[in-house]
């Protein structure tokens, strides 16, 4: 394993919908993702950052990201190559469109069986699209490794990892032995913006293209178990109340006023 005690770092990436440039049909609230641009997830790229960083330091250590996805998804791995993953694996099956948390870490488990030998996987502590929050915990039960969540700090000492964990209330330092499984909060890092040269490098490297017969899958445990059944945007109204004065004294007393009597603010 080297000094380090670490080979191979596995991070699994999810191609999101940018949330932030979702539309919304006013007269159904419903979203239209038809049309949205994807992207890595924002809690994985934190997850690829990391995994660079910590090569970086190390100097031993090979990085494979891992993509579950029922379309095409060349405009992420590729992205995810030039971040500086040195390898990128993608499982991409049209039977994945409706497979649920439990379905997507049963996939991601046999692609990194597929894969082999690795030391730390690692993953986004959810995705700001679902915010479900449980791949990375379903996929740590069927590896059976050790699983450190909600991680915003983390080091290497041999072959045991130390994490410091963001709770509710409190942070904890936590230790675990490699093999293990870490899930990163937005806070650990900042992710880098590729360069012209991380790009143009990222052109070189290499794209495994998997599908649902290659790895095996029994399309049982690909059955959806979790029902969505309806996703909305919040129904908003504005109060249309407009506040004039004389001065802009007169106008900032009427308006706090208003807030106060709305609720708002407390007296």
């Amino acid at each position: 394993m080297g000094k380090s005690g670490l080979r191979r770092i596995i991070v699994c990436l999810k191609q999101a919908v940018d949330v932030s440039q979702l539309k919304v049909d006013p007269a159904t609230r419903q979203l239209v993702t038809a049309s949205a641009p994807k992207k890595i997830s924002d809690f994985d790229k934190n997850a690829l950052e990391e995994a660079v960083k910590i090569k970086e330091k190390l100097g031993d250590a090979e990085i494979c990201t891992v993509t579950v996805t029922a379309e095409e998804a060349k405009t992420v791995l590729r992205e995810a190559l030039a971040i500086g993953s040195d390898r990128a694996y993608v499982v991409l099956d049209a039977g994945f469109k409706d497979i649920d948390t439990g379905g997507t870490a049963y996939v991601l488990a046999e692609a990194i069986k597929k894969i082999g030998d690795y030391s730390l996987i690692m993953c986004g502590e959810a995705s700001l699209d679902s915010f479900s929050g449980l791949v990375g915990s379903r996929l740590a039960e069927l590896l059976n490794v050790p699983l450190v969540s909600s991680v915003r700090k983390l080091s290497l000492d041999g072959d045991v990892i130390a994490a410091e964990r963001a709770l509710e209330e409190a942070i904890e330092t936590v230790r675990a032995k490699l093999p293990a499984l870490v899930t990163v909060t937005r806070e650990i890092n900042v992710p880098r913006i590729p360069s012209l040269m991380m790009i143009m490098k990222a052109s070189k490297k290499e794209i495994v293209n998997w599908t649902a017969a290659d790895l095996g899958l029994v399309k049982e445990k690909l059955a959806q178990k979790i029902e969505l059944i309806e996703v909305l945007a919040p129904k908003t109204e504005r109060k249309k109340v407009r506040i004039t004065g004389e001065t802009p004294a007169e106008i900032a007393e009427k308006l706090a006023k208003a807030l106060v009597q709305e609720g708002v603010v407390g007296r």
